[in-house]
């Protein structure tokens, strides 16, 4: 069953200028960052995904906490980041099937609730004060209100940065598990975003989401009381652009030699020539090329052997 939603000029609009803004990162070999911005991106998405559910925990312990450190906090909060650490690092041997998403629900609230990686047996409403704001469908209609999600995502021919936004909404909406759906949400809608666009493995697109909470929640019950996730696609894909906007504009600066060669050798053969460099930054002069494998080499990044144009480099 086709999840309800209707396609609205400022979705049309915001699919476009998204697209073209991934285009713009990687024209400036913004794709995939480097290895410490990686990381830091990680612990960005981690905190503001958790921070989202009511976790206590800072960047800085979330970071100690990936380097193995023993930090002081509640010890559900802990476990929460440790188990979301486990998830986000092994993102890429997750698909977008059900059986995965049940796996990773498993890992994600490990030790948190007893039915980890099983949707719910019973009835959930969320409440805010003492009004309910949301009424879940009951339990026994959650394993088929999935199994039409999962048909929808692996077979619709919408495009994924649709899909992703309505499989977060109706998530939320269907509310499979006891604990841990808005966390998943997130999860899977950044999963199926980096199948096309590896970009979205490194977009801590949450930290906005997190900053304004308020718009998330008002676009998740407007898209309740209208009985389809329109509202919440505008309000997600808004979210996207920014977080795209953001990025491009803290990253127009000239690469470094280490960041050129870090880019190159992460995504070409452990055997090349400069020719082969050559093509992969296009704006770069022969000398320019040569100056940065002459200190790849000095670093000790990179061997040469050969001379002049028969010279090939490899890998360390």
């Amino acid at each position: 069953m086709q999840p309800p939603y209707t396609i609205t000029p400022e979705i049309l609009a915001l699919v476009s200028t998204i697209s073209e803004k991934i285009g713009a990162v990687n024209a400036t070999y913004l794709d995939k960052p480097s290895a410490q911005l990686r990381k830091q991106n990680r612990i960005k998405t981690i905190h503001s995904s958790l921070n989202i559910e009511g976790n206590t925990l800072t960047e800085s312990q979330i970071t100690a906490l990936l380097d193995n450190k023993r930090v002081i906090g509640p010890e559900k909060d802990v476990v929460e980041v440790l188990n979301a650490l486990k998830v986000y690092e092994n993102i890429n041997s997750y698909n977008t099937s059900e059986r995965s998403f049940l796996n990773s629900h498993k890992i994600l609230m490990d030790g948190l609730v007893p039915d980890a990686g099983v949707y719910r047996k019973r009835g959930v409403g969320i409440v805010k004060g003492d009004q309910i704001e949301h009424l879940a469908p009951p339990f026994d209609n959650v394993p088929f209100l999935m199994k039409d999600l999962f048909k929808y995502l692996n077979h619709s021919k919408d495009i994924n940065l649709i899909k992703s936004c309505v499989f977060h909404y109706e998530v939320e909406f269907i509310h499979p598990f006891s604990d841990g759906n808005g966390r998943m949400g997130r999860l899977w809608q950044t999963l199926i975003l980096m199948q096309e666009y590896p970009i979205f493995e490194f977009l801590p697109f949450e930290n906005l989401i997190n900053i304004h909470q308020e718009n998330y929640y008002r676009a998740l019950a407007t898209s309740d009381k209208a009985g389809n996730s329109t509202e919440f696609i505008e309000y997600m894909l808004r979210t996207i652009d920014l977080s795209l906007s953001n990025l491009l504009s803290t990253s127009q600066k000239k690469l470094t030699p280490e960041n050129r060669l870090e880019y190159f050798m992460e995504r070409h053969l452990d055997e090349f020539t400069r020719r082969d460099y050559m093509k992969a930054f296009k704006n770069i002069s022969s000398a320019t090329a040569s100056r940065d494998l002459k200190k790849g080499i000095e670093d000790r990044v990179i061997d040469k052997s050969g001379d002049k144009n028969k010279t090939v480099y490899r890998k360390r």
